[in-house]
């Protein structure tokens, strides 16, 4: 889908999308759980829907409901043997289930599309069958057979969050206690923290014996289904509203946002703030209205989907914005870090790529292009926000994207 956008009009309120996070974190869950599970939520996304899908193929019974989802668990004694899992291209999909599977030790085959091929599973991958399980590629079909046994879990902290919390949830499915120990730096801690609370929620929570090593006591504490859960509104959705806020020409105010939430994505509002946005913020909606913009220092390790729509924010700002500790985006959707400096340059900005971020001179004039969404939806919402700073069109190519995360998006950003 090709859309031109030329100073659109958008909303001065919107309701925050639901968290794919939290959803793809308490979908796991409830199909684990000891019983049935309604979901509440706003908002489904294809990333989600295809978490769901997979642990329908494993056993699940999923159903839309008004206004959310209903989960019949797994039934663990008659697990549908070797199944087909189209993860489609969600890497959380993948990342979380490939443990889970051989932890259930029924055997499955991924099925991966687009870039997810391409992007990386070690050392998650040797650790798996380290302990049991054997995995083989074929393409884009990664197979898993035979199952994992309880023990001593060790694994690089450095490369996916992705992983430690798939292992987290494999780990609460063995019939005895495990240890999980992580190693190097911590990156994107926040979404370890979220899997923790969705693990808590169904009164499964690891024991932490160190900041870096956790108890998990399997069959002795199961999954234990709190019978409703409303999923929170997600920030790194409400990122391009707020973000939108900041540099267009009224407020925006996004509603559904949990101030005591984990994710680390909440972390748009200081920055914002920073940059010299106005913020206020109450007890679930935030306001974020325009004032001058100024360059600032980001660290991005925790908060790498923030990229981006910063580097959007960063353009309309007077002076230099750094961007550092973001060299993961490399290995997302696109090559985030490649793909976020050609869309400011097909406008005229200022930028220069890093080995692990983005230097971005802003305050200097847009002007109108066409900017190739690159099969990523964070690109192609930031291209939209960007079309609200440019002398002329912006014609953005694939916008059909955003349907991984915010299928949403340009009817109620945008509505026309």
């Amino acid at each position: 889908m090709t859309l031109t956008l030329y100073k659109p009009t958008y909303a001065q309120e919107i309701a925050a999308p639901t968290s794919k996070s939290a959803a793809h974190r308490l979908l796991i869950a409830a199909a684990l759980a000891d019983t049935e599970t309604t979901l509440f939520l706003r908002t489904v996304c294809d990333d989600t829907e295809k978490t769901a899908d997979c642990l329908r193929a494993l056993g699940a019974k999923i159903t839309p409901i008004t206004g959310g989802l209903h989960v019949r668990p797994v039934n663990r004694a008659a697990l549908c043997k070797n199944p087909l899992l189209d993860c489609g291209e969600s890497g959380s999909t993948l990342r979380f289930l490939l443990p889970v599977v051989a932890a259930l030790g029924t055997g499955a085959t991924f099925i991966r599309r687009g870039r997810l091929p391409a992007r990386p599973l070690a050392p998650l991958d040797s650790l798996l069958q380290e302990k049991g399980a054997a995995l083989t590629e074929d393409g884009a079909l990664l197979t898993v057979a035979g199952g994992i046994t309880a023990g001593e879990y060790s694994i690089a902290a450095n490369i996916s969050s992705q992983y430690i919390s798939g292992l987290l949830f494999a780990l609460s499915l063995l019939d005895a206690p495990s240890t999980l120990t992580l190693t190097g730096e911590i990156e994107s801690a926040p979404y370890i923290d979220m899997t923790l609370d969705t693990l808590r929620t169904f009164g499964a929570e690891p024991a932490r014996q160190t900041a870096r090593c956790f108890c998990v006591s399997g069959s002795a504490r199961p999954l234990k289904s709190p019978k409703t859960v409303t999923v929170e509104g997600d920030f790194s959705g409400a990122a391009f509203p707020l973000a939108i806020g900041a540099v267009g020409s009224h407020s925006v105010t996004v509603t559904g946002l949990r101030q005591e939430t984990k994710q680390g994505d909440a972390k748009i509002l200081d920055l914002l703030a920073r940059f010299g946005a106005e913020v206020q913020v109450t007890k679930d909606a935030v306001t974020v209205s325009p004032a001058p913009l100024h360059g600032i220092q980001i660290d991005a390790t925790d908060i790498p989907d923030l990229v981006p729509i910063l580097a959007v924010v960063a353009a309309a700002a007077q002076g230099e914005t750094v961007i550092t500790g973001a060299a993961r985006l490399r290995l997302k959707e696109s090559d985030r870090i490649a793909t976020t400096a050609a869309m400011l340059r097909a406008v005229g900005a200022a930028v220069t790529v890093t080995d692990d971020g983005l230097r971005i001179c802003g305050g200097k004039p847009l002007k109108g292009s066409t900017v190739d969404a690159a099969g990523d939806h964070r690109i192609a919402m930031s291209a939209a926000v960007l079309s609200l700073l440019t002398e002329g069109a912006l014609t953005l190519t694939g916008a059909e994207t955003v349907s991984k995360s915010y299928p949403t998006f340009f009817k109620e950003v945008f509505p026309q």
